[in-house]
């Protein structure tokens, strides 16, 4: 799932989605995202900070054996003790080893040792927790698991009005209904400094997104710092210095992101929503005629040069480098027809392929070369509904991304008899018409309740999305 918000071809910075719920003294009254099977009784467990570690299973896959531990999970340990205990200041690290006197010890054990990887999309986010007196088993498939079980866990622990921690008796056995669970941040529109999009990062582990979609470049500015082409940012950026993201920075996004269980997904969008690229790379946008002179303005991408694909491959070549997750978004919405129509070397081009006067099929024809590109750079493409809806070679694409609002269902119906996964996000866009704070609709939302035989809900519900867009 993801969560959008887009407004006549615009999308929105959106501040992280908080989801807040009230602690009783006696017991919690909920884990968030409520857990496939929870079970909680009024019996409970005071818990000491002093007295208080985490540790490995002896069977487990990571963390045990040599005694390296477990990267992912060892920064995972520190971190939810200082979310459980916010009060503790203590100025050691908090023992990742069960002390002697300890009275309250979280054992964790994953069967796969994942600790040196990326979450993918095929990662098993499953995990069985119990706590009881004395202790608590935090039992998962992949260390990702893992870590939505330690989520669970720091949300049972309150505070009575002494502060006291307490954590009550509880048996959680939790799997994510989707698999792909996102948000979309634009920063293009509007740069948001690395520290914001790190609490961002935040923000989504405490709700348990686990894939962070990176709109990082559109046409009002191109923040993405190239080491190929250093022009598109020193030239298509607000600022060349203070408003762009290095490498070093999106490195530090990544991992920052992975240490959490989320995926980045970057996101190129072409051919339209480019202004900014061509401001930096000559030749990549087409230009705009009045009669049969230029007139100074540039449109789209332009496809009938074969310059543009030479550059295209070696930009997402680099791209591929960077991001290491397997998907990549290549937009393909709102593409304005209106320059390329203008142009004589691109009806040229038109009448050259055998296109006539219909311009979806220049447009097919530039995605499907794009999705070529990072095919060949072993991408899985991902793309706006608009390609799906004028594609006419549909066995190209992959997964879908259902964003327009009208009758969005029968757009996953549609997508998902093709036999294509879908991200539907049409429903979480959070600039709908109405009260900002009304949540009711957004809860609402039964992303699988459209007609269809079971196998087509099937694929889509491989990769759907909560996409909030922002």
């Amino acid at each position: 799932m993801e969560v959008q918000m887009r407004r006549r071809g615009r999308r929105y910075r959106f501040g992280p989605l908080l989801c807040l719920f009230s602690l009783s003294l006696r017991s919690v009254s909920g884990v968030w995202p409520f857990p496939q099977s929870f079970s909680s009784s009024p019996e409970r467990f005071s818990l000491q900070p002093d007295a208080f570690s985490f540790t490995y299973g002896p069977e487990s896959a990571a963390g045990t054996g040599t005694g390296a531990g477990c990267s992912v999970l060892d920064e995972a340990f520190v971190r939810y003790f200082r979310l459980i205990f916010p009060d503790y200041f203590h100025k050691q690290r908090p023992s990742l080893r069960p002390a002697p006197d300890s009275s309250f010890t979280l054992v964790v054990s994953v069967d796969q040792d994942e600790c040196d990887g990326y979450p993918t999309q095929d990662s098993s986010e499953r995990y069985n927790l119990s706590v009881t007196v004395g202790g608590g088993a935090l039992n998962a498939e992949s260390v990702w698991g893992a870590l939505r079980g330690l989520e669970s866990f720091s949300q049972l622990v309150y505070q009575d009005h002494s502060g006291t921690y307490y954590i009550n008796k509880t048996v959680i056995e939790d799997f994510p209904r989707f698999p792909f669970r996102g948000i979309l941040l634009d920063t293009s529109r509007h740069y948001l400094p690395l520290h914001a999009i790190l609490q961002t990062l935040d923000g989504m582990a405490y709700s348990k997104f686990n894939v962070f979609h990176w709109h990082i470049v559109d046409d009002p500015s191109f923040p993405y710092q190239s080491r190929t082409f250093p022009d598109l940012s020193s030239k298509g950026a607000y600022h060349p210095f203070t408003h762009i993201y290095t490498q070093t920075d999106v490195r530090k996004v990544i991992a920052h992101a992975r240490l959490r269980g989320i995926r980045v997904l970057p996101e190129f969008d072409s051919p339209g929503h480019t202004s900014s690229w061509g401001k930096g790379q000559p030749d990549l946008l087409t230009p705009c005629y009045s009669g049969s002179s230029p007139n100074g303005r540039f449109g789209p991408v332009n496809p009938s040069l074969s310059s543009t694909f030479q550059f295209m491959s070696t930009l997402f070549k680099e791209v591929s480098l960077v991001f290491p997750d397997s998907f990549i978004h290549l937009g393909g919405d709102e593409v304005d027809f209106t320059c390329w129509k203008s142009n004589p070397d691109v009806v040229a081009f038109m009448k050259k392929m055998g296109f006539g006067t219909d311009f979806t099929k220049l447009e097919a024809f530039y995605m499907e070369s794009i999705v070529n590109i990072t095919t060949a750079l072993n991408r899985t493409a991902i793309v706006w509904q608009d390609v799906f809806d004028y594609h006419e070679k549909r066995g190209l694409l992959s997964v879908v991304e259902v964003w327009r609002s009208s009758c969005y269902l029968c757009k996953m119906r549609r997508a998902t008899r093709a036999g294509l996964r879908v991200i539907l996000a049409a429903p979480w866009y959070l600039d709908l018409p109405g009260p900002t704070h009304h949540w009711t609709p957004f809860y609402n939302v039964r992303p699988l309740n459209f007609k269809g035989q079971s196998e087509w809900r099937a694929v889509s519900n491989t990769c759907l999305i909560t996409h909030i867009i922002t």
